[in-house]
């Protein structure tokens, strides 16, 4: 008789700056069995995030750092292949924390069922999922954007960016995204609806930025930090607001930047212009996921919110994946396709 196998990658090393193919170890062994109100599910979609460089470092943050030879941890949907849990039978789609893995077994209180009638299942891990969640609570309780304000968006053609600049349209603001090359900023501009995108990695990029905000910044959704948050900050007008979502530019440094010290400028400008500058993650706004939903699957069936998938196939390229997206290589949301729908 075969033994159903179960592929995981697991955390061989911590890294030091940006992330190698070394790092990871992709270990094999028996399938799990569900036990009492447990379900055993097969991975489909992997979601890949920038926090999962956090995790990968033994440091103090907002979660604990997965341990050495322990596996990757990531949001998944995936398909019940065996239930203990009463409201949830073979076949069911469910998302839930399953990890860098092709089967896991999950309480079944745990997990949310994906109603087909929602669209592709992806979304649950995208517009419908944390991504969106984080977009649409850091925009509105933080930024709070009106009608009329100008809100600039950075890694505007990512996961979360994208639909910051989305939602701030609908809203009634102007959406000035900021992405990588051409071919990233005509899908901001064209695709998504943006008033306009900025290439930072033009030679003319902060001269560009203020050309496309004659009236200043009222909302900087910030995802990047380093020269993209330094050409943003003397165009911030006073009361401004800067939800604070992601660093990326600054994850895989292991020196603090050349100077000049620009913290001295920004401290000027708090004070002076009464910015509002706030750190968060999605789970601080867990009270607003039911708004949240309704508002995004309305918009999504309403045709307001466009989304792009960046897909790799296999469980094995992961970690590649993961690498590519510290590296700013992604376009859109990052998924890998462990195994396919039935």
């Amino acid at each position: 008789m075969n033994v159903p196998v179960n592929r995981r990658i697991v955390l061989a090393s911590r890294p030091n700056g940006r992330p190698t193919a070394a790092n990871f170890h992709l270990v094999s062994g028996e399938r799990p069995e569900p036990g009492p109100g447990e379900i055993l599910t097969r991975t489909i979609w992997l979601s890949l995030a920038p926090y999962m460089f956090w995790r990968m470092r033994d440091e103090k943050s907002y979660a604990p750092p997965v341990g050495l030879n322990e596996m990757m941890v990531g949001g998944t949907v995936g398909q019940v292949i065996a239930s203990n849990h009463a409201d949830l039978k073979e076949g069911d789609l469910v998302l839930g924390q399953g990890g860098w893995q092709d089967y896991a077994v999950l309480p079944g209180a745990s997990v949310q069922k994906i109603d087909p009638a929602w669209g592709p299942s992806s979304l649950s891990l995208n517009l419908l999922g944390g991504n969106g969640l984080t977009a649409y609570a850091g925009l509105l309780d933080i930024g709070k954007p009106k009608p009329g304000e100008t809100v600039v968006v950075a890694a505007a053609s990512g996961g979360v960016g994208s639909i910051v600049g989305q939602i701030a349209r609908i809203k009634g603001a102007r959406a000035i995204g900021i992405a990588g090359g051409a071919e990233k900023c005509a899908f901001v501009r064209d695709e998504l609806g943006f008033d306009a995108c900025v290439d930072h990695r033009s030679s003319s990029f902060a001269a560009d930025l203020a050309a496309a905000c004659p009236n200043g910044v009222d909302v900087y959704f910030e995802n990047v930090g380093g020269p993209v948050f330094e050409a943003v900050l003397p165009l911030f007008n006073d009361f401004a607001r800067m939800p604070v979502c992601g660093l990326i530019s600054q994850y895989t440094a292991t020196d603090l930047p050349a100077g000049p010290n620009q913290v001295p400028a920004l401290m000027r400008a708090v004070l002076t212009k009464r910015l509002a500058i706030r750190g968060f993650i999605s789970s601080d706004f867990a009270y607003m996921r039911e708004a949240f939903f309704k508002d995004t699957l309305e918009w999504l069936r309403a045709g307001k919110l466009r989304y792009r998938e960046d897909i790799t196939d296999g469980l094995e390229n992961a970690s590649t994946a993961l690498i590519s997206m510290l590296d700013g290589k992604n376009f859109g949301k990052v998924l890998i396709r462990v195994s396919p729908e039935s």
